[in-house]
């Protein structure tokens, strides 16, 4: 895991606001509350996390080229 980023940028669809966040190595974030603007962000379909559907980069799992982290993904 050596060359995974663990710092992202998220971009808020709702206000277009970023934030610099630090993502876990091991779990996934399916919900992220807007500083700015309080919306509450959820992963878009096909993604399994908010990382991957606003982030700048995808989550730590996805980069290590490993599976999706939601349990109910590909059911």
């Amino acid at each position: 895991m050596s060359n995974v980023a663990l710092k992202t940028v998220l971009t808020c669809p709702e206000c277009g606001e970023t934030s610099s966040e630090t993502m876990p190595v091991d779990a996934c974030q399916w919900f992220y509350e807007c500083r700015h603007c309080n919306a509450v962000l959820k992963p878009l379909p096909g993604d399994c996390c908010v990382y991957c559907s606003y982030g700048s980069v995808p989550c730590p799992p996805i980069q290590s080229g490993g599976g999706c982290c939601d349990p109910k993904a590909g059911a």
